[in-house]
């Protein structure tokens, strides 16, 4: 799914566009034990009740694509009998009205759900009647010939609030506020099936992640069969592991520059398009060839693509890039620049060492003082020195 299609499905979570038929729920302990459980007909909650779900949905789809939500593809052995893919479509296919079915469900998540205090496991089903789109995007809502019908499901942890004193109305003083254990946002979840291409795709499903860089993969495992894709980090780590092993001693600062600069660029060209950028083995090894890698040491790349990131691994853009910032790190000094004026940063050798330089043009502070680019008396022709 990409961020439209996103959007179109957070739409909903609306009273004028609510969709959702029911909601049923899960209070478990941090002991595994389930205290209490939710089968409502959605519209039956009250209206304050439905605003809070409503922003705990929408937390469930929002983030960053590649980092907090992640496209998930199904192996063809869970779309069998018995498998991850055929559960969730029989408890889709149940409207939740099957208690077995969702004792299953909040079993296989209890069981696989590392996390060591309360939680609130929420499962919704909605039926989206999708408008049609005239050719200038314009929704025909009179033009629909499909639905979307899906689950959608929030792991929320459920803590209790903070001591405090608070003003009691009714007696006119200042008490102990009584503590509450309090729903917070969610910590994992899930879409099934996507909506790809504003259509049912039950090959897939959205997955989300409060952490970007706990992905949780036993859990992904157990409940969908699905690979773990690299987090965030894991992305930038493995590219930067791949540019090292790649350029071996000729890691220099210019081709590394370089290699950046190129690639913000392309993020860059990518930026109206609603699916991310992503970077497959194919398009990383073209951009090294583009920035001047030679032949020689590109003949072993595709077996150390596979050996850093994974034979089918893909790369998000964002995830390997800032785009906002260039990050120069030494043992001593930590130097951040807008990456368009990065390249007003050069290294010389300067009476014998390695120095990187940068012209001190216009105004210069210190620690919010303003400073003249003088050096004290030293000669002009001497670069100031960092």
């Amino acid at each position: 799914m990409n961020k439209k299609e996103i959007s179109e499905i957070k739409k909903q979570f609306s009273p004028n566009n609510c969709a959702i038929t029911r909601i049923c729920g899960c209070y478990v302990d941090g002991e595994k034990n389930k205290k209490t459980e939710l089968k409502e007909a959605f519209l039956s909650l009250s209206e304050e009740e439905m605003f809070k779900y409503f922003e705990i949905f929408k937390k469930t789809l929002s983030g960053t694509i590649g980092k907090n939500l992640i496209n998930m593809e199904f192996p063809l052995d869970q779309e069998k009998e018995g498998g991850t893919q055929e559960f969730l479509m029989k408890l889709r296919g149940s409207k939740l009205q099957d208690n077995a079915i969702l004792e299953e469900f909040y079993d296989k998540i209890i069981e696989n759900y590392d996390y060591g205090e309360n939680y609130y496991i929420i499962l919704i089903h909605a039926v989206y009647d999708i408008p049609g789109k005239s050719s200038d995007g314009q929704e025909m809502f009179d033009a629909s010939d499909e639905i979307y019908d899906h689950i959608l499901c929030s792991i929320c942890p459920v803590n209790l609030s903070k001591a405090g004193l608070c003003y009691n109305a009714e007696t006119n003083n200042i008490e102990d506020r009584i503590r509450d254990w309090i729903v917070e946002m969610p910590d994992l979840g899930f879409l099934f099936p996507v909506f790809n291409d504003r259509s049912t795709d039950i090959h897939g499903l959205l997955y989300y992640t409060k952490n970007a860089e706990q992905l949780r993969s036993t859990f992904v495992d157990e409940m969908f069969g699905c690979t773990t894709p690299l987090s965030a980090g894991g992305q930038r780590d493995s590219f930067n592991a791949l540019v090292e092993e790649t350029l071996g001693d000729d890691c220099a600062y210019d081709t590394v520059m370089n290699i950046h600069e190129k690639l913000n660029e392309w993020v860059e060209s990518q930026k109206d398009s609603p699916d991310p950028a992503v970077l497959t083995k194919p398009e990383v090894k073209r951009l090294f060839e583009e920035c001047g890698v030679e032949d020689e040491k590109l003949e072993t790349f595709d077996q150390t693509y596979e050996a850093i990131a994974g034979e089918n691994a893909s790369l998000m853009a964002n995830n390997i890039t800032n785009t906002r910032r260039t990050e120069i790190r030494t043992p001593d000094v930590v130097i951040h620049v807008d990456p368009d004026r990065a390249m007003l940063i050069e290294t010389q050798v300067i009476d014998g060492r390695k120095c990187i330089v940068i012209p001190m043009e216009g105004d210069v502070e210190i620690n919010g003082i303003h400073v003249s680019g003088g050096n004290g008396g030293s000669s002009e022709d001497n670069p100031e020195e960092f």
